[in-house]
């Protein structure tokens, strides 16, 4: 019988040129749009792509912004993903704009009124994970397959990649031992490209970037015939040229890559009133501290809401195997230290602030947090609390 402890795991990522991150980053565009006229304002805004076409659609309420200057940021966007051509370019593709008004049914059960504190924006289950399988306390496969496309994406954009275009997608398949990441088993790469490069020359391009994001002790052991580049051949047609997009079909890219459970709703394209968003944000803030102060290898934490309700209606938390009598002690200091309704961990995490467009591609978690507030979630500033 195999030990259970020892097993392959595999995540995969997507890079910001992918139909359904195009999506993703104009919705969550649209957000920052909004955010940054009144910091209170409410947006939920789905994406669709496809052959030289984008439509807008969802619920806005705050402040009037004219829909030629959001079409205009829709073009920027698109402009810098990188695509210029014929099947799908920022300076001809037909946008369309469809958001209205938000529903008062809604608004009714969200809002704050008299002695009513505000309610989650809907229902649902979220989850937050950490674990120290790297620096930043993210599962090894996804946190590397992030790694390889937004190197290549850097070197694209500065002009030192020449001939790679920017819809990608890369998936590393690891072997566990005793629950650790021991080795990477196979690299998967494929990658839009221009017409003049053959696969040889793709391959050649692409296989310094996968050296580069790994760590060398991780991939000592991969045979060329462990790395797979454009395996189906040419990727020329890519895109929402070559597949349609819509935001939220890549939650799993978004978060732990499969290593962790996640809630039924997407992030992108959401205002931070949406549980969705900001519990989820919340929940990887909380576990990434006890990971970080030493409590576990690893953390997952589960929040549940209902629409119109402040509080959360329960609290899960999961730790490695040996670290179950710490769990009672940890949920306690949770529900003393932290305010956890929609209203106080947008408070706790600065969420009311126009920081939203740069998660929309290559991952929401395992990123540096910034001095303007972008992934404020990814501090590790609580960890006194747990220790």
């Amino acid at each position: 019988m195999k030990n259970k402890n020892n097993y392959l795991f595999t995540s995969e990522s997507v890079s910001e040129g992918h139909p359904d991150k195009v999506c993703d980053r104009i919705s969550d565009m649209v957000v920052d749009s909004y955010l940054a006229k009144d910091p209170y304002a409410r947006v939920a805004c789905e994406t669709l792509t496809t052959t030289n076409k984008v439509v807008l659609a969802g619920e806005v309420r705050g402040p009037k912004i004219e829909t030629e200057n959001l079409i205009q940021k829709v073009r920027e966007c698109i402009k810098d993903i990188g695509y210029d051509q014929s099947g799908f370019s920022w300076r001809s593709a037909k946008i369309e704009s469809h958001l209205h008004e938000q529903s008062a049914d809604i608004a009714m059960g969200v809002d704050a009124k008299g002695n009513k504190d505000e309610g989650a924006g809907d229902q649902g289950i979220m989850f937050g994970f950490a674990c120290n399988e790297t620096k930043d306390l993210m599962p090894a496969p996804i946190y590397y397959s992030h790694k390889i496309l937004r190197l290549i994406a850097e070197d694209r954009k500065n002009g030192k990649l020449i001939g790679i275009e920017p819809d990608s997608k890369s998936q590393i398949s690891m072997m566990y031992e005793n629950y650790k990441p021991k080795k990477v088993t196979s690299v998967v790469i494929s990658t839009q490209h221009s017409q003049d490069l053959d696969q040889k020359r793709v391959r050649e391009l692409i296989i310094p970037y996968i050296k580069k994001a790994i760590p060398e002790n991780l991939i000592s052991d991969l045979k060329d015939d462990e790395i797979y580049i454009n395996p189906t051949g040419q990727f020329i047609i890519g895109g929402p040229d070559g597949d349609s997009g819509l935001t939220g079909r890549k939650i799993i890219v978004d978060t732990y890559g499969g290593a962790a459970p996640h809630g039924g709703g997407a992030f992108s394209g959401k205002d931070p009133t949406k549980v969705d968003r900001s519990a989820a944000y919340v929940a990887r803030y909380l576990a990434k501290n006890i990971v970080a102060a030493g409590i576990s290898d690893k953390c997952l934490i589960q929040l549940a809401y209902a629409i119109g309700v402040s509080k959360p209606l329960s609290i899960y938390i999961k730790l490695s195997e040996g670290d179950e009598d710490k769990v009672k002690d940890l949920e306690g200091l949770v529900e003393k230290n932290f305010d956890l309704s929609p209203r106080g961990i947008r408070e706790l995490l600065g969420l009311n602030k126009p920081i939203y467009e740069v998660t929309s591609a290559y991952g929401h978690f395992g990123r540096i947090p910034q001095n303007n507030g972008q992934f404020s979630w990814e501090k590790t500033d609580k960890i006194k609390i747990f220790k």
